[in-house]
């Protein structure tokens, strides 16, 4: 029956190595559902901002046994041809604690798979042990010289999805052209080498598989200290900080991250602390969504009568933070809000350690174009260097790098989705020492009298107040998300963008999907072209920057709206009001959810 839909069902060996997703290809045949066997089977992944992301289960375009068998391949197969030295420095693989049993896959036996590819060929391979965060891979590859780094995560995704992120030598997430001819790779590989392939139990008899959790966790922990900048006071803090993994990987290297800087563990949320692939307490497993998943952390710190309670997401990489505020209940900072307090923060203690003004002019600051121009404004006054990048932390990572290469530093990176980098430990957003740092903060601006809050009020003061908005709609027809953006580009006639949004004149237009940007002499956008995604930014004669995105890794289009003010302009109720109405339209006319029949967020 699957030739009926141009499907050539070869029920050989390899069909028959996972039961679970044969019996779901089955199932679906019997039921004579041919249009989801066609998705499933007439697709193939590709790599987005995050690597491959999609849901578990039997199919081409979803992550089981076969696609990570058939991904590894064809990366090893990459990797041979462009490294000499590959089979003495071999590939780092982690994993976090994602499972779904009715498809019988788990990350654990995800990176198991992956590494017995490697293995297959006599190539090292340096597989945690156990679960890990994110971060750990792309600094165990550094650490290990290894040729690259496979992370065997969905992140803050719904439990039905996993995915295959790949590390490149330097720590920085693979970007393109590496991610297309890696992919071309994958498809000259796509028929299993050898039945060790599938022998998830060589990882254990292997004399060439390594276990660097011991080694890299000490490594991590003992560099984190240079993030540290006031043990003695961290030592004698009166705070108490309630900490969530969110099911995930989070907890011990959290505790172990605090005991690094001098303080006492944090307060874990029992019933987020130990891992659950069904996220079995939470809406959703991403922090980012707010007060309404961290009903938990929140109700224990009122038990335990703190005021900040911290939450990694399940794979570790993201921080999202609350704190009580007096009288008003919980203020759960965004991403654009704590980046203002972490960078702030990583300035004044570089500064502290650095007097020389030349010195600051030699450091930099990254952020995606997305998210708040709020370390533009610190970098005019303080004349340090800000720089934007594309969306997606591999592209700050792999700015990191060629910063790194020509001798300048990079103290503080950020995107607005809660993900934060200190320092540049490693090139990736990590939420473990994103924690650890704002707990100091948090501590020195105690002893100051002074909360987060009314520290973030005072960067506004000096800096300029930046109001922003962030959120999303959910579209789950690809078609339809072509279709708005085709008329956004053609809104005013045919290639004419809006000349207005909300009443408000545009100025500027930039479309990073075509490479058009009206704000530059040739029109030309100086971000890099990203034909496979959408991607256009408005810029107002008020100040208000408004982005429209496609999501890399769920089915969402997402939007972005900031105003800018200059230091001085303080009537935060007016801007916010402002913004509203530009959000609104941007949204309502724009999008056009009713009649696109978008789902609007909804939590």
């Amino acid at each position: 029956m699957l030739e009926n839909i141009g499907v050539k069902y070869d029920r050989g060996p390899e069909t028959l190595q996972n039961q679970c997703t044969l019996a779901q290809i089955q199932s679906l045949v019997a039921a004579a559902r041919f249009e989801d066997l066609k998705s499933r089977l007439c697709s193939r992944m590709s790599f987005g901002t995050a690597g491959l992301r999609a849901p578990m289960g039997a199919g081409f375009n979803r992550i089981n046994d076969l696609t990570i068998i058939q991904s590894t391949q064809g990366l090893f197969s990459y990797l041979s041809r462009y490294f000499a030295d590959f089979s003495s420095r071999g590939v780092v693989v982690g994993f976090d604690t994602r499972g779904q049993e009715e498809s019988g896959c788990s990350s654990q036996r995800l990176a198991k798979l992956t590494a017995a590819v490697i293995l297959s060929r006599d190539v090292p391979v340096h597989l945690f042990s156990s679960f890990v965060p994110t971060p750990y891979v792309p600094y165990a590859v550094k650490k290990l010289g290894a040729a690259a780094g496979v992370m065997i995560t969905a992140s803050h995704n719904p439990k039905e999805d996993n995915g295959y992120k790949v590390y490149w030598c330097h720590g920085a997430q693979i970007s393109s052209p590496q991610d297309k001819e890696i992919l071309q790779s994958i498809e000259e590989q796509l028929e299993p080498w050898s039945a060790s392939c599938w022998d998830e139990e060589l990882v254990e008899s292997c004399c060439l598989r390594t276990d660097p959790l011991t080694q890299i966790n000490s490594c991590y922990m003992d560099e984190l200290t240079s993030l540290c900048f006031h043990r003695d006071l961290n030592r004698g803090c009166p705070l108490k900080f309630i900490h969530s993994s969110f099911h995930g990987v989070g907890h011990i290297f959290v505790q172990q991250a605090f005991e690094a800087f001098g303080f006492a563990p944090p307060i874990p949320v029992p019933e987020q602390k130990d891992p659950d692939p069904n996220f079995s307490s939470v809406l959703c497993p991403n922090p980012e969504e707010g007060e309404s998943v961290l009903k938990l952390s929140l109700l224990l710190a009122e038990k335990e009568n703190t005021s900040i309670v911290l939450a990694t997401d399940p794979d570790a990489d993201r921080l999202a933070v609350a704190e009580k505020c007096d009288g008003c209940g919980w203020k759960v900072f965004t991403g654009n809000e704590l980046a203002a307090l972490l960078g702030w923060w990583m300035l004044f203690n570089w500064k502290e350690n650095h007097p020389d003004p030349a010195d600051t002019e030699q450091v930099y600051m990254l952020a995606t174009t997305v998210s708040s121009k709020i370390l533009q404004a610190l970098a005019r006054i303080e004349r340090f260097h800000f720089e934007e990048t594309l969306p997606g932390f591999k592209w700050i990572g792999n700015r990191i790098q060629e910063l790194s290469a020509t001798g300048h530093s990079v103290i503080f990176a950020f995107e607005e989705s809660i993900g934060f980098l200190c320092g540049s430990m490693v090139p990736e957003k990590d939420g473990v020492s994103s924690a650890a740092v704002v707990a100091e903060l948090a501590a020195y601006l105690h002893n100051k009298n002074l909360s987060l809050n009314q520290q973030l009020h005072n960067i506004y003061q000096t800096y300029g107040y930046h109001v922003s908005k962030t959120s999303y709609v959910i579209c789950n027809n690809p078609p339809t998300i072509h279709k708005i953006f085709n008329r956004i580009r053609n809104f005013d006639g045919e290639g004419s963008y809006p000349k207005t949004c909300g009443g408000v004149q545009v100025v500027h237009v930039r479309d990073v999907t075509t490479g058009y940007d009206s704000s530059q002499p040739d029109l030309r956008s100086v971000l890099p072209v990203s034909r496979s995604s959408q991607m256009i930014t408005f810029t107002l004669q008020n100040g208000v920057v408004a982005t429209l995105r496609t999501s890399g890794t769920e089915p969402k289009i997402k939007y972005y709206t900031e105003f800018c003010a200059p230091p001085g302009k303080s009537d935060v109720t007016s801007l916010e009001e402002e913004l509203r109405k530009i959000t609104t339209a941007l949204l309502d006319d724009f999008l056009e959810p009713e009649r696109n029949h978008l789902i609007r967020r909804c939590l």
